[in-house]
């Protein structure tokens, strides 16, 4: 496994993706509300301690539009069964949604978000211009309905107590090996409602040399048997990534899936001992991972001016 600075992994808080968007096109396309707006935002993707201060300056300077931001969480995917019921009844108590790829595939699925472009697009020009190169392909990734708020190349990592851990694996096979030697000191939490989670099963398919690695249906073969065999050796997935923070600090277990954001928060929140290592598997392939800005439909109707500024 090759090690890596935990220091050098905060390069995350680089990649803000964007500057600032240009002023809004038109009051006739965006009238403002007649009195300040209580917003509703729900992050199913852990990012209030990013987004939050920012929005919250947003209320400050705009006061005309927004009198006061309130901040829920839940897990991702519930979050498409919750506004639909909403949507279906008429009452769409959410405004504005923090979360990954993951709630915004299954909102598309189900036609749940606002289209903003190209509805807006003289609001937004040159988002090329305005992200990242990765972040704006991330940008690509969402159709038109949503803004990536923050985007970063997260892993796949691995994390692990280097007292406990001598012989550290570093390929996909020797990580299986170890895990039977060792049954239950390695663990990753669900993929569905976990960034590492679900950035460990997306490198595999690099790592392993599968098929296709964009194909999970025709081309992770490879993938689909080792996560298999992979399963003999773990206790439980836990619904989130915390928990897998929480035990490898306490010691229950000794490797984790992680990714650069995770590496670094638990040490600050002295979750995980600041003397843990992290590092990579032979074949290793970044996968990037986008924070999104999105819109439930009816939502939008009373806060255009809000959101498209």
């Amino acid at each position: 496994m090759t090690r890596l600075n935990s220091t050098i992994l905060s390069f995350l808080t680089v990649a803000a993706a964007a500057v600032a968007f240009p002023a809004l096109s038109s009051a006739e396309d965006f009238p403002k509300p007649k009195t300040p707006l209580v917003i509703s935002v729900i992050d199913v993707a852990g990012d209030l301690q990013l987004s939050q201060p920012a929005l919250e300056k947003f209320r400050d300077t705009h006061p005309d539009l927004v009198s006061k931001f309130v901040f829920t969480q839940a897990t991702a995917p519930e979050l498409a069964g919750k506004l639909k019921a909403q949507q279906d009844a008429g009452r769409v108590d959410i405004d504005f949604v923090l979360t990954g790829n993951d709630a915004l595939a299954a909102g598309m699925d189900q036609g749940l978000w606002t289209e903003i472009l190209p509805k807006y697009a003289s609001a937004f020009p040159d988002l090329d211009k305005i992200y990242l190169p990765g972040a704006y392909a991330m940008q690509k990734m969402a159709r038109g309905q949503a803004f990536v708020d923050d985007w970063y190349p997260s892993g796949p990592l691995l994390e692990y107590a280097p007292d406990r851990v001598k012989d550290v694996p570093d390929t996909a096979e020797k990580l299986l090996a170890w895990c039977k030697a060792n049954p239950g000191k390695f663990m990753y939490a669900r993929p569905a409602n976990s960034g590492p989670g679900r950035t460990f099963v997306m490198g595999l398919p690099y790592l392993l040399g599968d098929k296709d690695p964009q194909d999970p249906v025709n081309g992770w073969a490879k993938t689909w048997a080792y996560l298999k065999d992979l399963d003999g050796c773990i206790d439980y997935y836990p619904s989130g990534t915390t928990a897998t923070m929480k035990e490898l600090g306490d010691g229950s277990r000794d490797i984790i899936a992680t990714t650069t954001g995770w590496d670094v928060n638990p040490r600050y929140l002295g979750i995980v001992p600041e003397d843990y290592k992290v590092g990579t598997l032979k074949g290793f392939h970044w996968s990037a991972t986008p924070i999104m800005w999105r819109f439930p439909r009816a939502s939008h109707r009373r806060n255009s001016a809000c959101f498209c500024s």
